[in-house]
């Protein structure tokens, strides 16, 4: 099986590459590319029966190139470092995915299932792209008031908010220094609540997608994708569980 890697890490195509060397041997890596376009223009050129596509890439994510590729006929394993969203789209369109860093028995099993699948991937990679429009709404932004105006921002890189008083503070993704917003936590949690965000605590609203791990406890603790520790009520232990067993 001819296959192709697009990942903007190197470390994670050079990995892969090896992992497939030595563990799927029925691979034949044609092509490792460094971003998204390289990798629209070795789709088109090589004609790959595999791709490995990395979810998170700057410029174009995973889902964005595949609305731009002209050509779907090939069997697609998504990699991704811990999305939950995500990976809730791949599961439901019925694609597969690794997660970051690869195992090598996961990589076996993913590679067996996509030799059924070469060929016949159109209708579900459809059926992602129509998952994330409907729900997932990717890149979605929204108009939040700051003291000097409006600011747009891109709903997939809110992090975390934590309220400030009748003010909420807004935590970007690659952003040190966060956004206050003329709003309650209450007023920002009503306009998230259904795009991937949950009401952990009373000061802090998370984005369910950067979150790393959950800590047990009395309440329990939630370390973020940034290394944030942020604290689970007890009050609300219990949907938040509830919650994140559906992701």
């Amino acid at each position: 099986m001819q296959a192709i890697i697009i990942d903007d890490e190197l470390h994670c195509r050079d990995v892969l590459q090896m992992l497939l060397a030595r563990y799927c041997p029925e691979v034949t890596v044609m092509a490792s590319c460094a971003g998204p376009d390289e990798g629209l223009n070795a789709i088109e050129k090589l004609q790959p029966e595999l791709v490995f596509l990395d979810v998170e890439m700057p410029g174009m994510n995973g889902f964005e190139l595949l609305e731009h590729c002209t050509r779907r006929s090939f069997a697609i394993i998504f990699t991704t470092a811990y999305d939950q969203y995500a990976i809730k789209a791949i599961r439901q369109s019925a694609l597969d995915f690794l997660l970051k860093p690869v195992d090598k028995d996961e990589l076996i099993q993913s590679v067996r299932k996509a030799f059924s699948q070469a060929h016949q991937t159109v209708p579900r990679v459809d059926n992602l792209l129509e998952f994330l429009h409907r729900h997932l709404q990717h890149n979605e932004r929204i108009a939040l008031p700051t003291v000097e105006g409006l600011r747009m921002m891109p709903v997939k890189d809110i992090v975390y908010c934590e309220s400030e008083g009748g003010y909420t503070k807004v935590f970007l993704q690659h952003q040190g220094k966060p956004a206050l917003i003329c709003r309650t936590l209450k007023e920002v949690e009503d306009t998230l609540r259904d795009k991937g965000f949950f009401r952990v605590h009373n000061s802090y609203l998370i984005n369910l997608s950067y979150m790393y791990k959950y800590i047990k406890g009395d309440g329990g603790e939630i370390i973020m994708s940034d290394g944030k520790s942020i604290p689970v009520s007890r009050n609300r232990k219990q949907d938040f569980l509830t919650r994140i067993e559906r992701l």
